[in-house]
């Protein structure tokens, strides 16, 4: 199954809620990861660009952009970004392919 990282920036209302009621918000994703036919990865508070960061493997890339759509809609975050992830070995995979691929790159004069 695909995993994707999903990275999460709050409104300052939803982070105001937060601070005045902590709990894990991570219940309430691994509820809706679950019911798109995903799983939930580890997920962890950060700071600096984005106030949540985690990992859910999901179906297909549909499912993925599903999942990124209800959270934007909700109104509790300002940005989600969604990024598709592969493995090592997939990554190395496109490496080999991309040297088969025949593109030439634009010649400097």
């Amino acid at each position: 199954m695909p995993s994707y990282l999903v990275q999460v920036s709050y409104t300052s209302a939803a982070l105001a809620a937060l601070v005045k009621k902590p709990h894990r918000r991570s219940d309430v994703v691994a509820t809706a990861v679950k019911k798109l036919g995903g799983t939930m990865g580890p997920f962890y508070l950060c700071f600096g660009d984005y106030d949540t960061v985690g990992v859910v493997d999901m179906p297909d890339n549909v499912t993925a952009a599903a999942f990124a759509l209800a959270i934007g809609a909700g109104g509790s975050c300002s940005d989600v970004k969604t990024t598709p992830l592969l493995s090592l070995d997939e990554g190395i995979a496109a490496l080999k392919k991309a040297g088969t691929s025949g593109y030439k790159p634009i010649a400097a004069k």
